[in-house]
């Protein structure tokens, strides 16, 4: 039995090979900055919660997170922002943006448009990430499975 698993191991890797590469669209690769691999690089940044949340009422904390969100909109609408999401519970860790941007300092200046930076309320560490360039078909598949928006 032991002897047949390498050969069919090495069997569905070459087929698996086969296919991705006759699976493998040029022009869609270019159009989105695919690298050989698939790949490209993004910014991601990690929200975290910022050290002025107290300082403000639940009111203006609203009027705070309704700025926020409006200012995601904005960022997707320009294509800058490919996905951003909350995290579950209610850690420090509060979310995530992934940019589609070439630098540290272009998400430092977006992020620095956030109502919720601004203030405080959020605060954010930036790192450079190596990911699937497919993300970069989120922000039109996105609304053909959303019913409902925030």
């Amino acid at each position: 039995m032991k002897t047949l698993i390498f050969p069919i191991l090495l069997i569905l890797t070459f087929c698996g090979s086969a296919f991705a590469q006759d699976a493998y669209d040029e022009a869609l690769a270019q159009k989105l900055g695919a690298d050989e691999y698939g790949m490209r690089k993004y910014v991601m940044a990690f929200l975290f919660r910022g050290d002025k949340v107290n300082d403000f009422t639940p009111q203006q904390r609203s009027e705070i997170q309704a700025g926020h969100m409006a200012n995601i909109g904005k960022m997707a609408e320009m294509g800058k922002l490919i996905v951003a999401g909350p995290f579950m519970g209610n850690d420090d860790l509060r979310g995530i943006y992934i940019f589609d941007v070439q630098t540290l300092e272009e998400a430092k200046a977006l992020t620095e448009t956030d109502p919720a930076i601004i203030a405080g309320v959020l605060k954010m560490d930036l790192k450079e990430w190596y990911g699937s360039a497919a993300l970069m078909m989120l922000p039109e598949l996105y609304p053909k499975v959303t019913k409902k928006s925030f």
